[in-house]
Formats: C-alpha cells, structure tokens, sequence
C-alpha cells in the first residue's frame, strides 16, 4: 500500500535500522515525513474520508451508477431510411401521397429571404419575406428576420388547412437554417428537406493575377 516504504529498505542504512530495532513502529525506526511517503489513489480515498476532508467513498452522489452506464437497452431495432427510394411517391403521409403534398420553397440569399407555398402542380398559393415581415435594409439578411418570417407564414400555411409540407431550399444565406427552424416551431410538419441549390459545373474563367 505504501510503495516508498518497500521502497526505503533496499537501501542498507534504512535496512540495519529497521533490523536492529524490531518493537517500535516502522514510522519511527523510519526517520521520513509525510511528504515522503507515497500511497495509491484508494488509500488516499479511505484516509480522506476518514479525516472527513473530502467525501469521495461509495457514500458519495458522484459514485451512484446512472442509467444506461452498465446496461444498454434498446428501445427498438426497426431500421428507418432516411433516403427517398422507389417506394417514395407511393407512401401516404397522413393521408396524403408524397407526390401531392404542398411545397415550400425557400429562397436564401445574403440580402433576403424568400419562401414561397405551392401545390403539387406548381401553383403558387401565397408568399411572404423577411422584407414584408418589416425588416429594412441589412436586416433582411439575418437569420433573426428569416426565422421570424418563417413563423409567420408556417401560421399562415395552417390557416389554409395545409399540415404535412415539404422543403425545396435554394441559396447560402443566412437565414438558411433559420427558416427551417421557424417553420417547424409553428406544428407543420416536415416530411422531406431537398437542397436544390443551383452549382455552375462550368463557372465563367477567374480574373487573371495581378501583377505587381
């Protein structure tokens, strides 16, 4: 338990005067302090806590098992796709087949965000920005004005008896994310989030390098 004690007697000094007098305890046929003595953490633990300085044993709230540390459940092993398939536009969501649901349309782009309610021809239903939520300017732009523009038209899309939606989301805005936020916080529920952000495979050729 005391590695610096084993430790002392290979020396020979320490040796003879641990032989010589075997009646009086080892710590003082020992001329050492307590800075030299080395003990393990478990020693430490029961020495503390006997003094009362620190409460670190079995009594302690930090050593009580939690839920899920040595035994693991599992509450269900079905396995859901998260990826359309070929089954996709066949599935009814509340009722109603994929390809017939409403879409939301979002436009994000650096200076505004757009969104947008069509049915499943294309129809546009109704429209709404964070420039006609109230927001001027640089405003526009920011995460804060196309969240709460998005809780305003979700509200609006309930009011049309709409639901179940889903997402076609355009641009690298800020209020990218943020309007996906706001319109699931209004109930409507999401079934399915496309990114159709447009990407040029064949951009016009970058300005030639200065030269200096």
């Amino acid at each position: 338990m005391m590695r610096s004690v084993l430790r002392l007697t290979r020396f020979p000094v320490l040796a003879e005067r641990t032989l010589t007098d075997v009646g009086a305890p080892i710590f003082s046929r020992l001329d050492i302090t307590s800075r030299n003595v080395c003990t393990s953490s478990r020693c430490d633990k029961e020495v503390r806590t006997k003094f009362e300085k620190m409460r670190v044993g079995r009594t302690s709230k930090y050593d009580e098992m939690l839920e899920g540390e040595t035994s693991l459940t599992a509450t269900s092993t079905k396995q859901t796709n998260l990826f359309p398939d070929a089954d996709t536009p066949n599935r009814l969501f509340n009722g109603v087949p994929y390809t017939q649901l409403h879409i939301v349309n979002i436009k994000s782009t650096p200076n505004n965000t757009i969104m947008t309610v069509t049915d499943s021809g294309g129809r546009v239903i109704s429209l709404h920005s964070a420039g006609v939520e109230g927001f001027k300017n640089a405003k526009k732009g920011t995460n804060i004005a196309a969240q709460q523009a998005a809780i305003t038209f979700g509200n609006r899309i309930l009011e049309y008896g709409v639901n179940t939606v889903r997402l076609r989301v355009q641009g690298l805005g800020a209020g990218r994310m943020s309007s996906i936020k706001g319109l699931q916080m209004t109930g409507l529920n999401i079934v399915s989030i496309t990114d159709d952000t447009r990407v040029s495979w064949h951009p016009p050729r970058p300005k030639k390098q200065r030269r200096v």
